[in-house]
């Protein structure tokens, strides 16, 4: 274990906030994003996998129980993880995309990163328009009249997918396409063609189960 004195923290704290580190003290020092070595597709798998994967007791959503989970916001909670998923994501993005559409809550954090390595601007899209305020069903960049890709962290039966669609055309933004990190195969892909949705994806359930192997 790392010991490091408050005054070495507060100097990291400082290089962190000015762009000179870009991964958490309890990580280590002076590795930035930006000069880390690129994972493979197969070890990014991997590491997802590691971070993610959980044994216990768990009640899931159906009420059954089961002994495995599978937490996405672990990968999403890890900064240096997240960046390496954002950057490998950006190559699947469409071109002559216009807006990134993140949907509450996962797709935040992922749109965000992802906007970092495309340059795009983004927009955070909530399950229902806030009833204050500004009253806006996406918050951030305008969609109205551009090109728009939704940005999910796991799509499993595509649905929260299909219903921000369409809230999303309804106020004249054009939507294609969906992105994800993990399409867990479980018929997600073939409800959104069927509303006219492609989606990509940069993981399968089958990818991680084939790094778990």
């Amino acid at each position: 274990m790392v010991s490091v004195s408050c005054a070495q923290r507060r100097l990291g704290e400082r290089r962190y906030k000015a762009g000179g580190l870009g991964r958490s003290l309890c990580r280590g020092w002076g590795t930035r994003l930006e000069d880390r070595t690129p994972v493979t597709h197969s070890d990014l798998a991997r590491r997802i996998h590691a971070a993610s994967h959980l044994t216990g007791h768990f009640t899931l959503r159906s009420g059954r129980t089961a002994t495995e989970y599978f937490d996405k916001y672990r990968f999403e909670g890890d900064p240096v993880l997240l960046d390496e998923i954002a950057r490998q994501m950006a190559a699947l993005v469409p071109s002559g995309t216009e807006v990134l559409a993140g949907l509450e809550m996962g797709g935040i954090p992922v749109v965000t990163a992802l906007g970092r390595h495309t340059g795009l601007p983004c927009a955070f899209v909530r399950k229902q328009a806030k009833p204050y305020g500004t009253c806006r069903l996406a918050e951030g960049a305008d969609i109205e009249g551009r090109r728009v890709l939704v940005v999910e962290d796991v799509v499993t039966s595509g649905g929260q997918i299909m219903l921000s669609t369409a809230d999303l055309r309804g106020l004249d933004a054009e939507v294609h396409e969906a992105l994800c990190v993990i399409d867990r195969e479980q018929g997600g892909a073939d409800a959104l063609a069927a509303e006219g949705i492609g989606l990509l994806s940069l993981l399968t359930a089958g990818d991680l189960r084939a790094a778990s192997a």
